[in-house]
């Protein structure tokens, strides 16, 4: 006698995954959100909003960053920021500042140059003008770097990767080494320091940097290359045969598509591009998803358990596209307050509109679902 078999659920309820609890969020809403507050970032030197940029990528890091080795990365970006303000402030006071200013703070001995050296000075008066555009410059730039940061303490390296559309398969072997070196070598630096306090030996100072620096950079090269070799024996990049003018309007498509996407995105980011930017960046994106999904077809690899792009996903790549074009439009209209002059100096002011625009910032700490915790 045979005992019958439970009845399970419905093929369609095994398949279909679980609309709450702990998961990760696709990695590409996790870049788009990062690389629109870069954008944002891009389009004012006023430091206030800098900062609150920086403050909302960090409160998401916080609240959403799980405990694998790639999620520690934030604050080496973070320090890595520091000392690029540091530095841009240093170099200000010792090779001028192209910024001319009355108040001088204090003065230097200035080194002689020759003469086909003119433009270039070593010392000299440092002004409270020059010190203060380094200061947003930098500023700016560390807010960059914090913003690609949060994007790498939050997004799985190797999960990015198998979103890659077919088309782009030659690529892969490049991304996967580079998306996944700056996680792995942070990784590599804490388990080497680790290891230096059990034995007793200081982890601190320029011999311990030194000790550990070549270790760490073949250690984390070793892990990207041995990862994209684990992939090519998955079959990632086997292809079929396609017929030779498809495959080069494929390559014209996504070559003029991306092409057209750089030279848009550069326009908006300048002052005077705004008006036919908007236009090349939505044919370039037309072009590039045409090729990218024709080039699809030559890619006979299968994706298992394929993440989801959900209410999540469009809430956190819709909050950082928001961030940049509120930033982007706002700054049109009021460019005084988006960037401060410093000749003369001014106090630079946080509108209101730029503080609603940049807290939209902060729907992924509340919208993303909890990444897994790698104990349970």
């Amino acid at each position: 006698m045979t005992t019958p078999r439970a009845a399970g659920p419905p093929r369609a309820a095994r398949s279909r995954r679980p609309p709450i609890g702990p998961r990760q969020l696709h990695p590409g809403a996790w870049w788009l959100w990062a690389l629109s507050l870069g954008a944002a970032a891009t389009r004012t030197t006023n430091p206030l909003i800098l900062l609150l940029l920086a403050a909302v990528a960090g409160y998401v890091v916080a609240a959403r960053r799980g405990d694998a080795p790639w999620s520690r990365s934030y604050g080496a970006f973070l320090r890595l920021g520091l000392m690029v303000l540091g530095i841009r402030l240093v170099f200000a006071v010792l090779l001028g500042s192209p910024v001319p200013g009355t108040h001088v703070l204090f003065t230097l001995p200035e080194v002689p140059l020759p003469t086909w050296a003119q433009g270039v000075r070593i010392g000299g008066r440092v002004t409270v003008e020059g010190l203060l555009a380094a200061l947003y410059d930098g500023l700016r730039l560390a807010t960059l770097l914090v913003c690609v940061g949060a994007a790498n303490a939050l997004a799985s390296p190797a999960r990015l990767l198998r979103t890659l559309p077919g088309a782009l398969y030659e690529a892969g072997v490049a991304v996967v080494v580079a998306m996944t070196f700056a996680p792995n070598l942070v990784a590599d630096v804490r388990r080497l320091r680790a290891a230096r306090r059990l034995r007793g030996r200081t982890d601190r100072g320029i011999a311990a940097v030194l000790s550990v620096g070549i270790p760490v950079l073949e250690g984390a090269l070793e892990r990207s290359v041995a990862l994209a070799a684990a992939m090519d024996t998955r079959g990632f990049g086997r292809t079929t045969d396609i017929p030779p003018r498809l495959a080069r309007t494929t390559a014209a498509l996504t070559l003029a598509g991306l092409l057209g996407v750089c030279l848009a995105t550069y326009g908006l980011l300048t002052a005077g591009g705004t008006g036919w930017a908007l236009p090349v960046l939505l044919l370039g994106l037309a072009a590039a998803f045409t090729g990218l999904l024709l080039g699809g077809r030559r890619s006979t690899r299968t994706r298992y358990r394929p993440d989801p792009w959900a209410l999540p996903e469009w809430l956190t790549a819709g909050s950082g596209v928001a961030v940049a074009g509120l930033t982007i439009w706002l700054s049109a209209r009021a460019p005084a307050a988006f960037a401060p002059t410093v000749v003369p100096p001014t106090a630079p002011t946080l509108p209101l509109a730029a503080v609603v625009a940049v807290l939209i910032g902060l729907v992924p700490a509340f919208a993303a679902p909890p990444p897994p915790r790698r104990a349970s």
